[in-house]
């Protein structure tokens, strides 16, 4: 099953309102839930009412889609997770996950623009496939973890590597406003391979590949990921796990290349999706 979180007209105020919807050929079937974070909160039996329900229907060409969770309980990232990427970053191996966070006004939509901060210039793409929690739970063990999954989803870590090198701690690079898309679905894993591997991941840049991998090369792999977060904190439903970005970021290139306003920005995990958008100068 692939569900999305769709934009709608709020009836009477010229406004938008958002619905979970369900995927059925070329159709949106709008859920009873105002996003699919909500849908997944909502029960340990949100899949069976979700793949059940029948509603009013949108058509998935042209709708405009909200991040598939768009106000998770925490956003947690690995940075790290792929040998390309450790090696053009000149970084040792991790014994560890090494985890960040990022807050909830990062993200925006499948098809929405990537917002380039006024005060920066080095604003680079990272292809990751993301994991979204369908279950509450703590000291989850690594064989028990994938029943936690809901689903996966794509995401681009969208790094401004300037503020992100400031300091030691990657937060302040990592989570400026409306910078991280999200989508365009969340695909449930009895879809795809277990945990997720084995998917080509990656994107292009105005048609030029800057990135292309494989999940199975993940370092820390989705089942280990899950047991560590949840060691540290109780996973919630609608939680997202961004898992690392392979090698080929604008900063591993010499000279460095970085997204400039206008460009379009293409990321796909096979099998999950694809985003595609356009990347905008932000105003003061």
């Amino acid at each position: 099953m692939r569900l999305s979180t769709v934009r709608l007209p709020a009836p009477g105020s010229g406004g938008l309102i958002t619905a979970a919807a369900r995927h059925e050929a070329d159709e949106l079937v709008l859920l009873p839930c105002r996003d699919v974070g909500a849908l997944l909160a909502s029960g340990e039996d949100w899949q069976q009412r979700a793949a059940a329900a029948d509603g009013k229907r949108v058509r998935w060409e042209g709708a405009s889609l909200a991040p598939v969770v768009p106000h998770p309980n925490k956003i947690v990232c690995l940075g790290l997770n792929y040998a390309t990427h450790i090696k053009e970053m000149g970084r040792p191996t991790p014994a560890h996950p090494t985890l960040f966070a990022k807050y909830d006004g990062s993200l925006v939509g499948a098809q929405d623009d990537i917002h380039m901060p006024p005060v920066s210039d080095d604003l680079d793409w990272e292809a990751e496939l993301g994991v979204v929690i369908g279950r509450r739970g703590r000291h989850i063990t690594r064989d028990e973890a994938l029943a936690y999954v809901g689903g996966y989803t794509v995401v681009n870590d969208v790094t401004v590597r300037d503020w992100q090198h400031r300091t030691r701690e990657f937060l302040s690079g990592k989570t400026f406003e409306a910078t991280t898309p999200v989508g365009p679905s969340l695909v449930t894993p009895d879809e795809l391979p277990a945990g997720a591997s084995g998917l080509a991941v990656g994107c292009s840049v105005d048609g030029h590949t800057m990135q292309k991998s494989n999940t199975s090369d993940l370092l820390f792999d989705v089942a280990t990921t899950i047991a560590y977060i949840s060691t540290i904190i109780t996973l919630q439903p609608g939680d997202l796990i961004a898992t690392g970005t392979p090698g080929g970021v604008g900063a591993g290139h010499d000279p460095k290349v970085f997204l400039r306003p206008g460009q379009q920005l293409v990321t796909f995990v096979e099998g999950v999706g694809e985003l595609r958008n356009t990347v905008v100068k932000d105003r003061l």
